[in-house]
Formats: C-alpha cells, structure tokens, sequence
C-alpha cells in the first residue's frame, strides 16, 4: 500500500483508509465484535494504516471496537475520530455541543474506548454554530499542548470556518463528502485546502454503495439503514441516476477492474493530498477496494471521465434538509 501525506503536516498514512462507521452505525444492526476486529486486522495486514471512527458511531460502539482492534498495533497505525455532540436518554438524539468543556470531556471518553494515550487526528463532526470556531481550534491547541492529541481536523465545515479555525490551530485535515456523483467540494474547498496546505479525507467515496453497481434502481432500505432517509436513494432518484452506474461500468471494463476500484482510482488521482476511506463489512469488498489504490487513470482517461460526467445529470440531495443544514458552515 503507497502512503500519502495529509497536507503540509506530518501525518503519513496509507493512500486508502478504513471508514469504520459502518461497523457499528449507519446501516443496520452492527456487526458481530469479533468479526469486525478480524476485518479491522485484515485491513492493517493488506497495509491500511488509517483508521476514522467517531463517539456518534453507536454511540460509543464503533470507538470501542477500533480500539479493541487496533491495541496491539498501536504504535503502527493512525486513529481519526471525532467530538461535536451529546445524546438524548435514548442515545439516539443528536445535539450539537462544542463548548470547550466537553470537547474535553468527549477527549477523555474517546481516549480510553480506543484505548490509547493519544489520538491522531481530532475532527471537530460538525460546525456548532453557538461556539465560535476559534473557541473550539483554541481548545484543541490546548490538548495539543497536553499530548493528549497531535493533529486537529474539521469535518462538513464550510471555507471560511476552514480559514478561522486554521489561524489559531493547524488544521491538518478536512474531512467530506466527494465521489464521481457529489463533486461540489471542485467549487470552493479543495482550492481553499490546496491553498492553506491541508489534506482532504472524502468520505463515502463509493457514494454509500451506490458507485459499486450492487444498489439497483429499484433498491429499498430499511428503517435502520441511514440511506432510507436519504434524498438521492429514493425510487426516482436511483432510476434516474443509472446512467452513472452504466459509465463507471464500462470504464472498469476497459481497466480490467471493478466500478468500486475506478470510482476511489478517480479520487487518488484528484490531489496526492486526497487519502479516501471507504468502508466495508465484507472482507472480499475491503481486497476489492484496496486494489483500487494500484490503478492509474492517465490524464486522457481522467478527460475522458469528466466529458462523459458532464452529460449526466445527478438527481436528488446528498442529505435530508434536517442534516443539510449542519453542513458546510
């Protein structure tokens, strides 16, 4: 596995990571503990070495696991997670908390689920918009300071959130979504991070399966499953969007690979400072993926991509209006 740089920082990892969310939270039951730590294991053995949790996953769950996985290779791997709610009774709730207190708080909570001294990268989840941002990067410095962690990163943050933060402490990375079918981060955020040095971690780079050709167009989704709720997975918009399966398709079938491995080549290709991380439950989907990282799209085949995107026309939000409205603040 290559090894890539998150921005201008220190931070090395492996050119794809494991988004471990899937594990314990998102979409359906979570899986068996032990079978998650084996997948989680076989990742580090195929060369992963960057791992990305959060407390919400569960809540509490997914830490726990990555932790349990990861102790006796510890010092060998990178741990991301995340701070930036509180629960209801039900743990279901989700609010939005940065007050500095319980960053700290949810930094002692995360420390000893993942069961290590220190975390590798510190994502603020989503933007509170009651705490001013210099107030939350002001409190990761500190924890800096502290040792308690070494490298700070925002998640779903809009440009200007990105710059203010960054004044007071080093943002290392800015995590989001982008795939071949949600490509706003183009317009503003990869310019900024290209500009400010920062790496760029994209999230559900397989568009929550979809780019993998194993959702069809007449899909349902459980009530447990995160994409039930999710505009662009409805009926219509999963008909409408097929002509994005049939093009990924065919450029895999002229690469000799899957549509999964072209869809994370295609981000590899972007910026050297782009490192995606997609995730799996399945041990054939994780090799599957992984072998995404040894495929190299030349220019004319990354012209070619783009001519053909721009004549397919993406339906549906990429989140219900609720949870659109903590984005990009």
């Amino acid at each position: 596995m290559q090894t890539r740089t998150l921005g201008n920082s220190s931070l090395h990892v492996s050119a794809l990571g494991l988004g471990c969310m899937g594990l314990s939270h998102g979409y359906g039951p979570a899986t068996d503990t032990k079978q998650a730590i084996s997948l989680i294991r076989a990742a580090v053995d195929r060369g992963v070495t960057f791992f990305d949790t959060a407390e919400v996953y569960g809540p509490y769950l997914n830490e726990q696991v990555v932790g349990q996985a990861l102790a006796p290779v510890r010092d060998k791997v990178v741990i991301a997670t995340k701070f930036g709610f509180t629960f209801g009774a039900d743990n279901k709730q989700q609010i939005l908390n940065s007050r500095p207190e319980h960053i700290r708080q949810a930094v002692e909570g995360s420390l000893r689920r993942l069961q290590t001294d220190v975390i590798d990268l510190l994502y603020q989840h989503r933007v509170d918009p009651d705490v001013p941002i210099e107030d939350v990067a002001g409190t990761v410095k500190e924890l800096v300071w502290e040792g308690k962690v070494k490298h700070f990163g925002l998640s779903e943050a809009g440009v200007q959130t990105i710059r203010r933060a960054h004044a007071v402490q080093p943002v290392t990375a800015v995590q989001s979504e982008y795939s071949l079918w949600w490509r706003e981060p183009e317009q503003a955020l990869l310019p900024t991070l290209k500009e400010l040095g920062i790496g760029f971690v994209p999230f559900s780079p397989l568009g929550k399966g979809f780019l993998t050709g194993a959702v069809a167009a007449d899909a349902s989704f459980g009530s447990d499953d995160f994409r039930s709720i999710v505009p662009r997975f409805n009926q219509q918009a999963l008909q409408a969007n097929q002509g994005l399966v049939v093009l990924i398709r065919e450029i895999a079938e002229q690469k000799a690979a899957t549509p999964a491995q072209i869809a994370l080549a295609w981000l590899l290709a972007q910026a050297p400072w782009i490192v995606p991380i997609p995730g799996t439950t399945k041990l054939h989907r994780l090799d599957e993926n992984l072998g995404g990282a040894s495929i190299t799209l030349s220019a004319a085949d990354l012209q070619a991509i783009d001519a053909a995107l721009s004549n397919i026309r993406i339906e549906g939000d990429r989140y219900p209006e609720a949870l659109q409205a903590r984005v990009g603040r």
